[in-house]
């Protein structure tokens, strides 16, 4: 499994659910270290999902024989 490959299946999904965690951990109020560093978590996560998201997918592989066109 290539880097590309592990990127859009584990990275970029990561990013967001660190995203995702960190606006559910800033909007509760029940435990307060989680409210504390939630502005934290999601810049990380934001941070994270810009460079993922900016790394290409892995090129499809042309088929060498192309259909004649009759």
């Amino acid at each position: 499994m290539t880097f590309r490959e592990k990127n859009q299946k584990y990275y970029e999904p990561a990013a967001q659910c660190l995203m995702i965690f960190g606006l559910i951990a800033l909007c509760q109020p029940w435990i307060e270290p989680l409210h504390r560093y939630g502005v934290t978590i999601t810049i990380v996560g934001l941070i994270a999902f810009l460079v993922t998201s900016h790394i290409p997918p892995e090129p499809e592989a042309e088929e060498e024989e192309e259909e004649e066109l009759i």
